[in-house]
C-alpha cells in the first residue's frame, strides 16, 4: 500500500480537516497498542460496547501517527493531525477495503459456513502455497472488522487469494461480499453456530450464499435446501456422499475416500482414492472442500494424493495433549457451539488413547434453542457418546443427568482434586469467557524442560514475503546451515522441498548428508568444504563450492579418479568480502584449469555482499556486484558456459533488487528476522524459545540471589528461578537486570548473574504460579532486541541455542 493521503478523502464519505494532504499512507490500523503505527499509518478510530479508540488519538500521535478516520475530533488533539471525519468508521473501513481489494485482479477463494472456515483456509493455503503467492485471512480474522484488515494485506506481487467470511446476523454479508470479491466460493459445513441471529436456516443459508453473488464457481456439499436457494445462474462444483448427480460423488472406505468425479460423462469419470490424516467427522468435509478447489484448478491425481496425506490438525483449536497421571487431554477450549460439540465429541472417540471418557463442559452459546431443549439434546449427545464422567461450568447448563456441575472455572480449579483424573481421554470443551485454557495448565502434564517452538506456518509466510520481492524467473536458494540457523535443519528442510525452493545450503558437508541420509532430494550446495570432505560430497551428491585454486586442483584429481561426468560444482569469487573466493587476477588460471574440463560442471558461480545491510554504505556493494558482474561475465565468455549467477543474500534481496542475477540466497531473513525495521513488521516470528518457572521464593530486603551477590533486594521480592542457562545459549550479559523474560505477557526482569542451567528473575508485581510457561524469547523479547542489547547480531542468538534445547515444530 502506497496512497496519497488527498486519494484516500476521494475514496471514503468524510470531511477532510488537515494541513499535509501529500503525506503517503502505508498501513492501516485499528490497534492503539500497535508497535508498528507509525506516520504512515492510517489509523480507524472504532467505537465498540466496551471501547472507543478516540480517547488514544493523544497518545498514538505522540507515538507519531498523523492521520486518523474518525467519527469526531475530541478537543484535545484538534489541529494536530490530519482527520477524516465520518459518520461511521467501520463502514468508512469496510468502504476503504472494497476499493482496495478492487484493484487486485487474481483468483480469490471465499468461504464462509458454520465450521470449518479457518481449517479449510488455512489447508489451502498450504496446499497451494507452492505455485502461488497467496494473500489470505491471519488466523480467524472473518469479521465485520477482520474481514477489511485481511484483505489490506494484499500486495501487488500476490496472485492468489483465500479469505473467510463470518455473520451472526442478517444485513452483514452484503459487506463483505463487497470487500472480499471472491472469484471462487466454498460453502463448508452449515450448523446452528449464530441460530438465534436468524428466523431460520433458510434465512442463514440465503445470507451466506450473498458471499458467492458475484462468483464465477461456487464449491458446496449438495443438497436439497441449498440448491432451492442458488441463483438459477449460479456455476457449481457439488460434492456428496449420497448423491450420485453430484460432479464428485465421495465413497468412505476405513482407510480413505474413494473419488468419482463425473465430468459430465460416465464414461469419462475419473475415479481414485486419497487417504486422510483423520477419519472424524469434520476433518473429512474439511478435506473434501480442499480437494474440490484441486479439482478445479486440474491438479493431476498423483499430486492431489501427495498433497492432501500432508495434511495437518489446525493447532489452537482442537489439540491433543499428555494430561496428568496418564491422562490425555483434547483441548478445544475456545469455543463451545452444539455443532461443534458433536463434533469434537466425534474427534474424541476416534482419538482417545483410554477406555474411560471425560467431558468438561462450559455454557453452550449460539445454539438458537431454548434453554430446556439444548440441555436436553446435550443430554442425549453424551448419552449416545458413552461418556463416564461429565463436568459442566456456567449459570445454564444446570440439567445434565450424572453431571458434577460448578458456577465457575474458579470454583473448579479451587475444588477439584487433580489426582482423581487418571488413566481417561479428558475433552475439554469450553467458550471462550470461561477462560478453560486455565483448566487445560492445571491438568496438562508438566514438563520441565526448554523447548525451541518453531512456527513452520511463519516459515512459509517468510518465504512467500521474500518471493514477493523477487522476478517471477529468480531462482531461491535457502540457507539451512548451522542447524538451520538453531532451529532445526530437516524439518525446515522438508518443508522448503515442499514449497518447491530450488536449492539448499549449507556450510559443512555433514550437514548437507545428514539432509540426503534423511531423504532430502532437493540439489544441496556445500559452502565451505573441507578438502578432506570431497569423497563424501560426491558419495553424497553434494554440489561443493570451490574458492581456491588448490581446493579445486583437489577437487579435480578425485573427480578424474573416480572418472565423474559433468559434476556439479559452484565456483565463489571475492569482489571485496575477502573471506573466500578467487580473486580477479585468479580468472585466468581458474579458466585455464576449467577448459574442456568434462569431469565437472560449474551449477553456478557466485560472491557474497560484505554491506548488504548497510544502506549508508551501499556504493561498497554496488562496487562488488559491477565487479562479480565482470568476473563472471569473462568466465561465461571464456569457458563459453551459462551457470546460475546469484550474489544477493537477505539483506541484499531487499536492498539491491536489480541484482537478483538468476538466483538469491535466502537466510535469516526465512526465520523471521530482518536488519531492517520497516521491513520486520511484514515476518513472522518463527522460533519461541520457552521454559517454564521452576520455583518462586519470597525473599526479604537485604537478601541476595545468585553468585557474587550481584543482586540485593531493595524490598521483599519475590524470584522465579528458570530452567534455562548459559549452557542452553543464553548469554550470561543479558543478566544483571540487563534482560528479561516474558511470564503472562508481562516483563519479568533478570536478577542476578545467569547461571548453567538456570536463570532467576523478578516476579513481584506478576501474577504467576510454578509451572507456569516463560517465553525466553519470541515475540517479547524479539531476537532482534536481545542482539541490540547485547551489541551483537541476530545470527549469534538463534544459533547459540544449544542442541541439548528441544525442537518442537508445528503448524498453526
Amino acid at each position: 500500500m502506497n496512497l496519497l493521503v488527498k486519494n484516500i478523502a476521494q475514496i471514503i464519505d468524510n470531511q477532510y480537516i488537515g494541513k499535509n494532504s501529500t503525506a503517503i499512507i502505508q498501513n492501516i490500523s485499528i490497534d492503539s497498542r500497535s508497535l508498528q503505527n507509525d506516520d504512515k499509518t492510517l489509523f480507524f478510530c472504532l467505537t465498540g460496547v466496551n471501547n472507543d479508540a478516540h480517547f488514544f488519538i493523544n497518545q498514538l500521535i505522540k507515538q507519531g501517527v498523523q492521520h486518523f478516520v474518525v467519527s469526531h475530533i475530541p478537543e484535545n488533539v484538534k489541529n494536530q493531525a490530519n482527520f477524516f471525519v465520518v459518520k461511521n468508521v467501520l463502514t468508512a473501513l469496510q468502504q476503504f477495503a472494497a476499493h482496495y481489494r478492487s484493484q487486485f485482479h487474481f483468483p480469490v477463494i471465499g468461504i464462509t459456513g458454520s465450521n470449518g472456515k479457518t481449517i479449510v483456509k488455512e489447508w489451502l493455503n498450504f496446499l497451494l502455497a507452492p505455485d502461488f503467492n497467496i494473500a489470505r485471512s491471519p488466523k480467524s480474522y472473518n469479521s465485520q472488522v477482520g474481514v477489511p484488515l485481511s484483505v489490506f494485506g494484499i500486495n501487488d506481487n500476490h496472485n492468489f487469494g483465500i479469505f473467510e467470511a463470518g455473520i451472526s446476523t442478517v444485513a452483514e454479508m452484503d459487506n463483505l461480499q463487497k470487500i472480499i470479491q471472491p472469484t471462487i466460493g466454498i460453502l463448508t459445513n452449515i450448523g446452528t453456530a449464530h441460530d438465534e441471529g436468524f428466523e431460520n436456516t433458510h434465512q442463514k443459508i440465503s445470507e451466506k450464499l450473498k458471499l458467492f453473488s458475484q462468483c464465477e464457481l461456487l464449491i458446496y456439499q449438495k443438497n436439497n435446501l441449498v440448491d432451492g436457494l442458488l441463483q438459477p445462474k449460479q456455476e457449481t462444483f457439488s460434492w456428496s456422499f449420497t448423491d450420485k448427480n453430484a460432479a464428485v460423488f465421495i465413497e468412505k472406505k476405513l482407510d480413505g475416500l474413494v473419488i468419482t468425479k463425473n465430468n459430465n460423462q460416465p464414461s469419462k469419470a475419473t475415479t481414485f482414492q486419497i487417504d486422510l490424516v483423520s477419519n472424524d467427522k469434520a476433518t473429512i468435509e474439511n478435506t473434501i472442500c480442499c480437494l474440490m478447489v484441486l479439482l478445479h484448478l486440474k491438479y493431476n491425481v498423483s499430486e492431489i494424493q501427495s498433497r492432501l496425506k500432508m495434511l495437518f490438525p489446525i493447532e489452537m483449536r482442537l489439540e491433543i495433549k499428555d494430561g496428568i497421571n496418564n491422562t490425555t487431554l483434547i483441548d478445544d477450549s475456545y469455543s463451545c457451539d452444539y455443532e461443534s460439540l458433536k463434533i469434537a465429541l466425534d474427534f474424541l472417540e476416534n482419538q482417545r488413547q483410554h477406555q474411560k471418557k471425560t467431558l468438561i463442559l462450559s455454557d453452550i452459546f449460539q445454539s438458537g434453542l431454548q434453554l430446556s431443549a439444548l440441555n436436553l439434546k446435550i443430554s442425549k449427545l453424551i448419552i449416545a457418546n458413552k461418556i463416564e464422567k461429565i463436568i459442566t461450568i456456567g449459570d445454564n447448563i444446570l440439567a445434565l443427568e450424572n453431571a458434577v456441575h460448578y458456577k465457575s472455572t474458579t470454583e473448579f480449579l479451587s475444588k477439584i482434586n487433580t489426582q482423581k483424573f487418571e488413566n481417561e481421554t479428558i475433552l475439554i470443551k469450553g467458550a471462550r469467557s470461561f477462560q478453560f485454557e486455565k483448566i487445560v495448565a492445571a491438568l496438562v502434564k508438566k514438563t520441565h524442560e526448554t523447548v525451541l517452538e518453531i512456527n513452520l506456518n511463519a516459515i512459509v509466510h517468510n518465504l512467500n514475503f521474500y518471493k514477493t520481492l523477487l522476478q517471477p524467473t529468480t531462482k531461491i536458494m535457502v540457507m539451512v546451515k548451522a542447524f538451520g540457523y538453531g532451529n532445526g535443519s530437516f524439518e525446515i528442510a522438508k518443508l522448503l522441498e515442499h514449497h518447491k525452493v530450488d536449492y539448499l545450503g549449507v556450510a559443512f558437508a555433514d550437514e548437507g548428508i545428514a539432509l540426503k541420509t534423511a531423504g532430502i532430494n532437493l540439489p544441496i550446495m556445500v559452502l565451505n568444504p573441507e578438502s578432506t570432505s570431497y569423497e563424501s560430497i560426491i558419495n553424497h551428491q553434494l554440489e561443493p563450492e570451490i574458492y581456491s585454486l588448490k581446493g579445486l586442483k583437489s577437487f579435480l584429481t578425485i573427480a578424474e579418479n573416480k572418472q565423474l561426468n559433468q559434476f556439479p560444482i559452484h565456483i565463489k569469487l571475492n569482489t571485496g568480502m575477502n573471506r573466500l573466493g578467487f580473486d580477479p587476477e585468479h580468472l585466468d588460471d581458474l579458466i585455464a584449469i576449467l577448459k574442456n574440463n568434462t569431469n565437472i560442471s560449474i551449477k553456478s558461480v557466485l560472491s557474497h555482499l560484505a554491506t548488504s545491510d548497510d544502506v549508508e554504505n551501499k556504493n561498497f556493494a554496488q562496487q562488488q556486484i559491477a565487479l562479480f558482474s565482470k568476473m563472471s561475465s569473462k568466465l561465461m565468455t571464456d569457458l563459453d558456459i551459462t551457470p546460475i549467477l546469484h550474489i544477493l543474500n537477505t539483506s541484499g534481496i531487499s536492498n539491491f533488487k536489480s541484482a537478483q542475477f538468476d538466483m538469491v540466497r535466502l537466510g535469516i531473513g526465512l526465520y523471521g528476522i530482518s536488519n531492517d525495521s520497516s521491513e520486520q513488521k511484514y515476518l513472522e516470528n518463527v522460533g519461541t524459545l520457552k521454559s517454564i518457572i521452576s520455583q518462586i521464593r519470597h525473599i526479604k530486603t537485604g537478601e541476595s540471589v545468585g553468585y557474587s551477590q550481584r543482586f540485593i533486594a531493595q524490598k521483599p521480592t519475590a524470584i522465579a528461578t528458570i530452567p534455562i542457562g548459559y549452557a542452553d545459549g543464553i548469554d550470561r550479559h543479558w543478566g544483571n537486570g540487563k534482560g528479561f523474560v516474558s511470564i503472562n505477557t508481562q516483563q519479568a526482569t533478570i536478577v542476578g548473574s545467569i547461571c548453567m542451567d538456570m536463570l532467576m528473575v523478578d516476579v513481584t508485581d506478576i501474577e504467576c504460579f510454578e509451572g507456569d510457561s516463560v517465553i525466553i524469547f519470541g515475540e517479547n523479547p524479539t531476537v532482534n532486541y536481545m542482539a541490540s542489547a547485547l551489541q551483537t547480531i541476530s545470527y549469534e542468538i538463534l544459533t547459540s541455542v544449544s542442541q541439548r534445547v528441544k525442537r518442537i515444530f508445528y503448524r498453526e
